[in-house]
């Protein structure tokens, strides 16, 4: 449709805006608006096909893990396949596995670690990494005391594919027998990788007033890193007091730039998502991405999903502001500074458990889960910078017992890959062992 078409004594002012694309042209000579359709047809090059489907085709693919396993984690490798880590049945306990691969089929699943002391949980789960040379990166939860949520971040290195791997290591230099977990492994351009987590070592101590980086009763996001040769720095206390049990996200700009996203709180308890950004080695003080003003007084478990790629960033989160349950997404064109204003992509019943994956053509794939009528659906939808997503695509709907909890999303050469815990479907399931993986690949 044509709007605002502003004819002065010599020139004109056109604004033209079809589905939710505006463009505009100023000070147009008059006598060529008559030319305008057909220049701004050529100027606006964005694609226009937005009720398409996301993926052109869906194939299912045979994930490298059984029956009992869960919680997996994708990260795209420089030789267009993936990698894999996810929780493994062991014996009366359980063990963390990786695998790489793609349509082609997979490596043999590695064992990173098997032990009754790894800390199982589905909304605080493991994570893979890799760097440009190969190298990958996993991170667990272990056991630390007596208390439900004592536990402590462990990260390991392999050099070769995941066939073995190195020592563990803990990337907080606190060991106190309090929560330390929702870890993000972020690999940066200079071999280093950068570790974010939420950290409750203040929590259930009386902070305040006693050190000035902690608040009574509140978790903390803090930082490290790891050199190339396995030195850990001093980790940084990056937030004062976050929201308790949502994950964190991270990424890295094309200019090295590392960005991290998480689920904030204030003393009114206002719980927005806010971003920190390590620039130049130094951290930025926390900055909210938008005020939805969600106050809610426990954690939803909801954290946000973050992604950067040719010089623009995605952002997606949950938020239930105003009691209005919505799934939003929002973009940055300079690295993190500043953010457009959110779109929103779910249906109506959006529940959120998102994940966000930047393409190389500016667009975005978000998905997300929603309830629906018959159970709970996994949707995505492919987000452009001021465009409405009109038609999210269902990629699953879970009708059996318990939940597909919170999907993962990789873009490897062959598409883009989705793998989510799926209950098994026996009414009398024990929803604890008897779930499995279940992995699609979307073409795009």
């Amino acid at each position: 449709m044509v709007e605002n078409v502003i004819v002065g004594q010599a020139r004109a002012t056109l604004q033209w805006t079809t589905l939710g694309l505006t463009c505009i042209f100023l000070s147009m000579p008059r006598s060529a608006v008559s030319l305008a359709f057909l220049s701004l047809l050529l100027s606006c090059v964005l694609p226009m096909q937005v009720n398409a489907q996301v993926f052109s085709k869906i194939i299912d693919m045979e994930p490298p893990a059984g029956p009992g396993a869960r919680e997996p984690s994708l990260t795209a490798l420089e030789n267009g396949q993936i990698a894999m880590s996810w929780t493994d049945v062991h014996g009366s306990g359980f063990a963390i596995k990786t695998a790489i691969g793609g349509p082609g089929g997979w490596t043999r699943a590695g064992t990173v670690i098997d032990s009754p002391e790894l800390f199982v949980n589905w909304a605080d789960f493991p994570s893979i990494a890799a760097f440009s040379d190969g190298k990958l990166a996993v991170h667990w939860l272990m056991n630390s005391g007596d208390s439900a949520y004592a536990y402590d971040v462990n990260i390991a290195l392999s050099e070769d594919g995941g066939e073995t791997w190195g020592q563990s290591l803990v990337p907080h230099r606190d060991r106190s027998e309090a929560q330390h977990g929702f870890a993000s492994l972020q690999p940066m351009p200079d071999g280093r990788l950068t570790v974010v987590w939420l950290d409750g070592r203040a929590y259930d101590t009386n902070a305040q007033g006693a050190r000035e980086d902690a608040i009574e009763n509140a978790m903390q996001l803090r930082a490290t890193t790891f050199g190339p040769d396995g030195k850990i720095s001093e980790d940084q206390t990056l937030d004062i007091r976050t929201c308790t049990c949502c994950q964190t996200s991270a990424t890295v700009a094309d200019d090295g730039t590392v960005l991290v996203a998480y689920r904030d709180r204030t003393e009114t308890e206002i719980r927005d998502i806010s971003l920190v950004r390590l620039v130049d080695d130094v951290w930025s003080h926390p900055a909210t991405v938008h005020q939805d003003g969600w106050e809610i007084s426990g954690c939803p478990i909801n954290g946000p999903a973050i992604d950067a790629r040719g010089g623009r960033t995605v952002l997606a989160w949950f938020t239930a502001a105003n009691d209005i349950p919505s799934v939003n997404v929002a973009f940055s064109d300079d690295v993190g500074e500043t953010f457009s204003p959110p779109t929103r992509v779910d249906r109506g019943e959006g529940v959120g458990r998102v994940d966000a994956l930047q393409l190389v053509d500016g667009s975005a794939i978000v998905s997300w889960v929603e309830r629906m009528d018959r159970g709970e659906g996994l949707f995505v939808c492919r987000v452009w910078p001021g465009r409405i997503c009109e038609e999210p695509q269902m990629i699953s709907l879970n009708e059996a017992p318990g939940s597909i909890n919170f999907p993962r999303m990789a873009q490897g050469s062959a598409g883009i890959y989705i793998a989510w815990t799926q209950p098994l479907g026996d009414p009398n399931a024990d929803f604890e062992r008897d779930v499995t993986i279940r992995m699609v690949l979307g073409e795009l």
